[in-house]
Parts: C-alpha cells; sequence; structure tokens
C-alpha cells in the first residue's frame, strides 16, 4: 500500500509507542549486544507534577542518549520514577480534601490522612508518566519507581521491579545516626507559616516587592552621652554632634523586640566611644525594657545607612551568624504560624531573666528558647498587626529618628521652603527582596527550631575529592566552580519536616525524652524495654530520600543483579538549580553510603526560556505548554528544536516559530521518502541492507561517503554531549544533500539511466534514506519508525535496530571532490543572484574565465544539472570579463555573470547602502552595551548572552551586504 502524503503524528505517536512497549524495547537491556552498560537516572518528577517546558527538554536528552547507546548494543536502562514531593502532595490532598468535604488536615487522624494521600497518588499519581510517554520517553516503565514504596500504608499489591525504596531510607537514617552523621539541634532554618514547616532554600521564592526601611534611636543606658563625628576620605569633619543614642535601621520592627546586640563593624570610628555600652530597645513598657549591649563584628556595613545593625539572632540569617560568634543570645519571638508568641511567663518575668542574661548571667539554650519577650499587648498577633503597632510606640515615644518634610527619599513631593519645616519619622520605601514559600504564597519566617540535621561537614570531603580528580565531571565548567563554591561553604543540612506525609523519622522518645533510633518500633522497643515510647511526628525532607535515588532504585541495600550491573551509573541530566540541592547531595550520600560516586558526568542546563530569552509565568503570559505544542506539531518536532538549542551553557530560547520549522524538517523527510517509493526505491527492501560496495556513478559514490562524514559527525557530537551540533550536522545532511542535492541528483538516473544505473542507484537512494532513519531516531523517534516500518520489510523495530559503525574511509575522493564543486557552484550562483535580486525563474548566460581539466570534467558530467539548478541558460568560454559583470570563482575555474543589462545596479546599490546603515546604528548599540562593563557585571547573564547572540547574528548579516556591494561595484 502507497505511502499516505502526510504523517499523522496524532494516530502514529500513540500507537507506536504502544508498539515499542509491547515489544519490550523499553526494558533494561533490550537489544544489548556487548557487555558495557550504560545507565540514566531519571531526575524523579513530583508525584504531583505535570509536563513542562523544563521536563520536555531535560527527558529530550536523556532519551537521545539512551535511544543512542541502545542502538550501539549497551546494555541500557534509563531508571524511571517520581518523587513523593512531601509538602507538594499534601497540598494538593488537602486542597482536594476542603473541595470535596470542607474537611482540614487535621480533622482526621494523621493515618487516615495518609491513606487519603495514596489514593490520591493511586488516582492522579501517574499524569506525568503518560505525559513523558507522549514526549516519546522510552524508560524501562517496568522498573518504575517511587521514593514512597514500601513505606506504611502502601497500597500496591507488587511491582515486579520496585525495590521498597523507604527500607533503604530508614536503613540509611538510623546507620547515619549510629555513625554521629545525624544529630538533632536548633538552628536558624526557613520556615513556612501556613504549613507549620521547615522547607528548603529551592522552596523559597525571592520576590523583589515594594518595602520601607524605618530609622529608630536606641537610648544610651543611664542616659550616657557620646560626641558622634563623620568625616570624609581625608579626615576632614563634615558634621559633628553629642548624641545619647545610637540610630539603627529595619524593615523589621517587629523583630526588635528579639535583639540580642547592635553591632557595629570594628574600623567606624563614629562609635568606638561607646563599644562595650548598653543601650535600650525602644519598645514596650517602659519599666521593662531591656538593655543589650553594643558590640563589634565584621558584618555591618560602615557605608550603609547609620552603619549600626540590630542584631536578632532568631529571626535573621546574618544576624544568626553574628549572634553565634560572639555569643549573643537568640530570643524566639514567634509560634509556628507566624503570630507573636502567647506562651510562657508574663512579659515583666521574661524581660528581667532577659536583662540579667544581657548583663553577664548564666543561661542555657533551654532556657533562652523559654522566654518570651513579645510584651502582653502583642501577644498572639499576626507579625504584620505587631510591626505596625511597634512603629506607632516607638513614634509616639519620640524615638523615631526625625527629618524635616522636604526629604524626596519620603516619596513626598516637597513642599515650598519654609523657615522650620515639619519634623517627620524617617521611612524610606524602598524595594526589598522577601522570602516567599513557593506553594504556600506567604513571607517565609527565619526560625529558631529544634530539627534534625546531617553533619554535612563530616560527609563533604569525598564530594569534593569525587570531582577534584576527575571521578565525576560536571559540565559545563562553570558548575564545577559552583559546586565547590557550595560544599567548601557547606552549613549543616536540616532534614526533618513539620509533615504527615513522608518518610517518618525513625525516632521514638520515652516520657523522659530521651531518643532512641531504631528501623521500626518494635527495634526501638528493644533498646527500651519495659517504656512508653512515642514516635518522633516529623517526616524526612525529600531531598534526603532523593538523595538515594540511584542506589535506592537499584534495590540497596540488597545486593541485587541490578545493582552490580548498573551502578554506578553514567550520566546525569539535570537542571543547574538544582545542583546543590539534588546532585551534591546525591554525591555526598552515595559516597557516604556505598564509598561510590553515582555517575561519572553531570550534565547541566539552564532554564528554559521563551524566545525573547524572558523567564515563562503565567503573569507573563508567555508560558509554552509542551504537550500543546505535542498536539499541534507533533513530539519530533518539540524534541528535534529541544536538542538544537541545546548548546552546552548557553541560553535556552523556545520558540514556537522554530518548531513549525523542524515539523517543516519532518515533512521534508517523509516528502523524500514518498518521492523514493513513488520511483520503486524500496521494492523487495530489507532491514540490514549493506553499504554499497563500490557503486560506479559519481552522485552515488559521493552520497555514501557524505553519510559516512555525518555519521562520525554524530557520533563525535554525542561523546560530547554537544547535542545541539548533533542536530545541527542532521538537518544539514538530511534537508540539504539528500533531500536538495542527492533527489536532485539521481532523478536522471532513476528517470533516464539505464537498467544498471537505475538498480545501483534504487539500491544507494534506499541505503541513504535508512541511514537518515537510523541516524535520526534518537531525536525524532515517532516519523523514523513510522517510515521504517512502513518502506521495506525489517526484522525488528527501528528502536532496536543497530546504530552503524562505518567510517570516513568510504568518502571517494574524486566523487567527494567533483560533486561538492557542482553544489559549491550551483549555490555560489544561487548567492549572487539573490544578492542581486536577478528574478528567480530567469535564466541568465554564464562566462567561463578559465578551467583546468577537473573543473571542466566536473562541468561536462554534470552542466544539465548545473544549468537547471543554477538557472543558466548558456556557458561561453572567454579571456576576460566585459564591464558589468560580476565574477564567482570555484576550484580550478573562474566564472562572470554579466548582469549589467539585468538589474538596475543604482537601484540595488542604493537599497544595499540603506540597509548597511540601519544595520549600522543598531551594531553601534550593540557594541556600545557590550563594551560597557557595569551592563557586562549587572545584566542577568542571559541578558548579556542574548546581547552577544544578536551582535553575532547582525555582523553576520553586515558582511553578506558589504559582500553584495563588493559585487556591485565589479558592475559599476
Amino acid at each position: 500500500m502507497p505511502m499516505e502524503k502526510t504523517f499523522d503524528a496524532t494516530e502514529a505517536e500513540p500507537r507506536l509507542y504502544a508498539a515499542w512497549e509491547q515489544q519490550g524495547c523499553f526494558r533494561a537491556g533490550a537489544g544489548a549486544r556487548r557487555d558495557e552498560s550504560f545507565t540514566i537516572m531519571i531526575p524523579p518528577p513530583n508525584v504531583t507534577g505535570a509536563l513542562h517546558v523544563g521536563h520536555a527538554f531535560n527527558n529530550t536528552l536523556q532519551d537521545i542518549m539512551i535511544r543512542w547507546h541502545r542502538m550501539r548494543g549497551f546494555d541500557t536502562l534509563w531508571q524511571p520514577g517520581q518523587d513523593h514531593a512531601g509538602i507538594a502532595t499534601q497540598l494538593q490532598v488537602e486542597k482536594k480534601l476542603m473541595a470535596e468535604s470542607n474537611l482540614r488536615r487535621t480533622d482526621l487522624s494523621r493515618e487516615d490522612f495518609v491513606a487519603k494521600v495514596w489514593e490520591w497518588k493511586a488516582e492522579s499519581g501517574g499524569t506525568i508518566i503518560n505525559q513523558l510517554k507522549r514526549l516519546g520517553s522510552s524508560c524501562d516503565w517496568s522498573r518504575n519507581a517511587f521514593t514512597m514504596a514500601g513505606a506504611p500504608g502502601d497500597p500496591r499489591t507488587g511491582h515486579e521491579n520496585s525495590p521498597d525504596f523507604h527500607d533503604a531510607v530508614i536503613k540509611v537514617f538510623v546507620d547515619m545516626y549510629d555513625k554521629g552523621l545525624i544529630y538533632r539541634g536548633k538552628r536558624l532554618v526557613n520556615w513556612d507559616p501556613h504549613f507549620e514547616t521547615a522547607i528548603s532554600d529551592l522552596e523559597v521564592e525571592s520576590r523583589e516587592i515594594d518595602g520601607h526601611m524605618w530609622h529608630f534611636k536606641y537610648p544610651l543606658a543611664g542616659g550616657e552621652t557620646y560626641t558622634y563625628v563623620e568625616k570624609d576620605a581625608d579626615g576632614n569633619v563634615l558634621f559633628k554632634e553629642v548624641r545619647d543614642y545610637i540610630s539603627i535601621a529595619t524593615t523589621r520592627p517587629e523583630t526588635m523586640l528579639g535583639d540580642g546586640a547592635v553591632a557595629v563593624h570594628p574600623s567606624d570610628e563614629r562609635y568606638a566611644p561607646i563599644v562595650g555600652k548598653l543601650c535600650e530597645i525602644p519598645v514596650g513598657p517602659k519599666a521593662q525594657r531591656r538593655l543589650i549591649p553594643i558590640i563589634t563584628d565584621p558584618y555591618p556595613d560602615p557605608t550603609f545607612g547609620s552603619g549600626a545593625v540590630k542584631i536578632t539572632g532568631a529571626h535573621d540569617f546574618n544576624d544568626y551568624q553574628v549572634a553565634q560568634r560572639s555569643g549573643i543570645p537568640l530570643y524566639r519571638l514567634m509560634d509556628t504560624r507566624g503570630h507573636m508568641r502567647a506562651d510562657g511567663a508574663p512579659h515583666a518575668i521574661d524581660a528581667a531573666r532577659a536583662q540579667d542574661i544581657a548583663n553577664g548571667a548564666a543561661f542555657t539554650e533551654a532556657e533562652v528558647d523559654a522566654l518570651n519577650l513579645v510584651p502582653d499587648d502583642l501577644r498572639g498577633r499576626d507579625r504584620f498587626e505587631a510591626r505596625d503597632r511597634v512603629i506607632a510606640q516607638v513614634t509616639a515615644e519620640g524615638l523615631a529618628v526625625m527629618v524635616p518634610d522636604t526629604d524626596s527619599r519620603l516619596g513626598k513631593p516637597k513642599k515650598p521652603s519654609e523657615e522650620a519645616p515639619e519634623q517627620v519619622p524617617l521611612v524610606e520605601a524602598k524595594k526589598i527582596m522577601a522570602p516567599y514559600g513557593d506553594r504556600s504564597q506567604v513571607i517565609i519566617e527565619p526560625m529558631l527550631t529544634d530539627q534534625w540535621f546531617v553533619a554535612t561537614d563530616k560527609i563533604v570531603k569525598p564530594a569534593l575529592q569525587a570531582v577534584r580528580d576527575g571521578r565525576t565531571t560536571i559540565m559545563p565548567e562553570s558548575g564545577e566552580k559552583v559546586y565547590f563554591h557550595w560544599l567548601e561553604n557547606i552549613e549543616p543540612w536540616c532534614i526533618s519536616r513539620q509533615l504527615w506525609w513522608g518518610h517518618r523519622i525513625p525516632v521514638w522518645y520515652d516520657e523522659d525524652g530521651n531518643h532512641y533510633c531504631a528501623p521500626t518500633e518494635a527495634d526501638a522497643r528493644a533498646q527500651a524495654p519495659g517504656k512508653t515510647l512515642t514516635q518522633d511526628p516529623d517526616v524526612l525532607d525529600t531531598w534526603f530520600s532523593s538523595g538515594l535515588w540511584p542506589i535506592g532504585t537499584l534495590g540497596w541495600p540488597e545486593q541485587t543483579d541490578e545493582l552490580k550491573r548498573y551502578f554506578p551509573t553514567d550520566v546525569l541530566i539535570t537542571g543547574q538549580d538544582i545542583l546543590f540541592f539534588w546532585v551534591a547531595r546525591m554525591m555526598m550520600m552515595q559516597l557516604a553510603v556505598v564509598d561510590e560516586i553515582p555517575f561519572h558526568t553531570v550534565y547541566l542546563h539552564q532554564l528554559v526560556r521563551d524566545e525573547k530569552g524572558q523567564k515563562m509565568s503565567k503573569t507573563k503570559g508567555n508560558v509554552i505548554d509542551p504537550l500543546e505544542i505535542v498536539d499541534e506539531f507533533g513530539a519530533d518536532a518539540l524534541r528535534f528544536t529541544n536538542a538544537s538549542m541545546a548548546a552546552l551553557g548557553g541560553v535556552l530560547k523556545l520558540s514556537v516559530d522554530r518548531i513549525k520549522g523542524y515539523r517543516n524538517f519532518g515533512t521534508k523527510l517523509w516528502n523524500a521518502c514518498r518521492f523514493a517509493e513513488m520511483n520503486g526505491v524500496f521494492e523487495n527492501h530489507k532491514s540490514g541492507a549493506p553499504i554499497p560496495r563500490n557503486p560506479s556513478e559519481t552522485v552515488n559514490k559521493w552520497i555514501v561517503g557524505e553519510t559516512a562524514r555525518v555519521r562520525e559527525e554524530v557520533d563525535a557530537a554525542l561523546e560530547a554531549y554537544k547535542f545541539n551540533d548533533a542536530a545541527a550536522a542532521l538537518y544539514s545532511f538530511v534537508w540539504g544533500k539528500v533531500c536538495d542535492w542527492y533527489l536532485e541528483f539521481s532523478k536522471p538516473l532513476l528517470l533516464d539511466g539505464n537498467e544498471a544505473e537505475q538498480a545501483e542507484t534504487r539500491a544507494t537512494m534506499a541505503w541513504v534514506l535508512d541511514q537518515c532513519l537510523i541516524l535520526l531516531h534518537p531525536i525524532m523517534p515517532f516519523i523514523t519508525e513510522e517510515l521504517w516500518q512502513t518502506l521495506g520489510d525489517r526484522d525488528r523495530m527501528l528502536a532496536l535496530t543497530p546504530w552503524p559503525e562505518y567510517s570516513a574511509d568510504q568518502i571517494d575522493p574524486a566523487a567527494d571532490a567533483e560533486m561538492n564543486w557542482v553544489v559549491g557552484l550551483i549555490e555560489d550562483v544561487r548567492s549572487a543572484r539573490a544578492q542581486m535580486n536577478v528574478p528567480v525563474g530567469l535564466y541568465v548566460p554564464v562566462l567561463q574565465l578559465q578551467a583546468d581539466d577537473a573543473a571542466r570534467r566536473a562541468w561536462s558530467s554534470n552542466e544539465a544539472l548545473i544549468k537547471r539548478l543554477a538557472r543558466i541558460d548558456s556557458l561561453t568560454e572567454t579571456d576576460a570579463a566585459p564591464k558589468g559583470a560580476i565574477s564567482i570563482s570555484a576550484p580550478g575555474a573562474s566564472f562572470a555573470l554579466p548582469l549589467a543589462d539585468i538589474i538596475d545596479a543604482g537601484a540595488e546599490k542604493a537599497r544595499l547602502e540603506k540597509a548597511l546603515a540601519k544595520l549600522g546604528k543598531e551594531l553601534g548599540g550593540l557594541r556600545g552595551r557590550l563594551g560597557n562593563p557595569k551592563f557586562i557585571e549587572s545584566a542577568p547573564d542571559e541578558v548579556v548572552q542574548e546581547a552577544r547572540d544578536n551582535l553575532s547574528l547582525r555582523e553576520e548579516e553586515e558582511a553578506k551586504i558589504k559582500a553584495a556591494l563588493s559585487r556591485l561595484a565589479e558592475i559599476a
């Protein structure tokens, strides 16, 4: 049955994917013909997730590598799975529970709520799996893993190849606890007041918002005074006055209640007279106000604001570090909901004890944590309501810094000049970066809480050394610098979360507060016979469990055949944004647990952006839905686009127009195969047809060599993870060499050649198109598989067809030189015609000024093709070109096109000069921006790269216009 006129991706893609699965094409080891294994671990998407452009890009690159290695005969495993995504999943189920039953999580028991989560996972957890299949991802779905598999409540009835991941997670926690690598402690963490849990840095979004800076006076204790002096860089006195206070600026006045000190830089001479003295926190009942010390620390910037910084160690990460260095108490002000604390003794009692501690009295961490320094009238109030009240109280007390109401910093219009302008509080309107929970959308509070931590300083060195000694390579190289910076400055890793969904921390407490770490409650009871035990309510950070992904999915702690075969894995392809949160933690955890690197290569890519390089967001309206792209253009077009823009370290700009272009590329391939089919090329054609040996026709010799050349280019590009180079080489070969040239060159042989010439050309064309399908398959699996099945009698699916191994020694030097001479001449004539605006359909004469024997043979053997494809009506030999002719060169020959009577040279020159002038202005602007150091330093990397890309494109355009003007000069 003849081929359809077009490829129907909507119908074919699900049919082909089902056939691949039915025939086991994606199973681990499918098609293996060699001993080497090749393994990729999928970065597990959230079980709540849906396919977005980042997933589509990332999984395309993984699939290209997997399909390429599978076809090369490697024992290949692409391990799929999903992350249980604690906070994200809990949010989804809470929303569902409220919408359907008007119930909150806390209206259910913990066990009942977790059962609801498992129900939701069974109903909706496979969404992203099906979406990845639509993309063509060739994972071994029989091994699909889940980071909560085997946990209490898991309703699975048995998955043949999915190990109990939960057992691995719990074992690692217990082992690391026993080795002193996991401990419980009190540290500052990101706290989400909505979910009432600690969250990771990755779950915090920094947003620029409109904020304010308030300036307050902290009176010196006992009415002391000092002379405040400001000087210029040369030591000249600019301002001098006697003060009885130190001025601070804050964007969070509500945290003043928990101040432990005021810090100034050691070199700041303005405050040298009062360092070591006490000052008063200007809020709360007058009789109960605390005095805090004025200390020195490198943290304050003497050039910013007043140079004095209040230190609230329990509610600011920078302040926490200062407090730790100086032994400053950490006073917690808020509860888990972000309200001012309402627990504990009356404020007067707590304030008195806090004053004793500030005066040098001994204290314990537990005692300080129990102190509630929130005044009675603010207890239980929301933190932002408390802020307003604190501001009002300080201002009413007369302790706000006052300035004339003519200061532009107030954001108010200046008043007409007055002898005594009104004094108003100094409040600076300013942009501030506020941390928001990415799920809750509320402002995150730095909070001092008891949590479980990994002592990362004890396990980080092997992870650093593995990259330093080259056992693991991070690409691009800039990723290594980031990796080293993070790990060399690593903090303890908070691994506990105050959620219900997740791996429950395997620690039990007795009534005296002693804790027992064990894999099960029965084991814990064996450690504490006769005691009543209660399990820790917290769960583990999802990054802890996903940090064990490579070994956990392969059956560890059991020494499974899969673990022996596929670990260590080979390459990890993931976004650079999780280099620290996931990649570095996998490195640390695998080395700590099994003393082995998890992968030898890490390929990091940037965020996928829109065609202008802008981050996609619903607010901007520039979000591209990959499933809509697949619906409209097919998965292959999206995949080829992803591969083509995957320049290592480059900005990833996804354009719908580009996707359309690669859809057209698929159509070009389809039409080429239809042409071949209609000319009997695939009659009696079978899989594994051998490479044509010693063809007699020059054009067939040439295309065999070109095929061998591109095979080497593609392999070299993929070996180096240069996906864009592989895509570019295939595009140029398939569209350019095969479709545009070879099919055209073959027509005379197919239509008018003798029987032997026709047979040779059909066999060569069948082989060449087969190679196009094979080489394109890793990038464009659907259309190539459909063509493979449609054309010829195949003994296996293309997905398992062996990858070719022929090399460039197939190139015939004489045929290569001749056909490339012909192609080059035709392209040069076409280019000259286009530059000079010669009408497309007009045949023009060509003058031959000189030609060696090889050039003459090339012309003679291909004259009809050259004339037809270059629109040439005649060739005349002459000694010199007449005035009004433009020159064209070819190896061993020179030609001229007499165009004086064909085009209006003056008009063409004016048109080109106008275009060049306009381009010159654009180039000047771009070069000015890129030559400005401030632009390079301050602009986002993607903006700088976009400017460089634009400059490169416009410089190419400028060169073409100048070349055209040079040719016009020959005519004039």
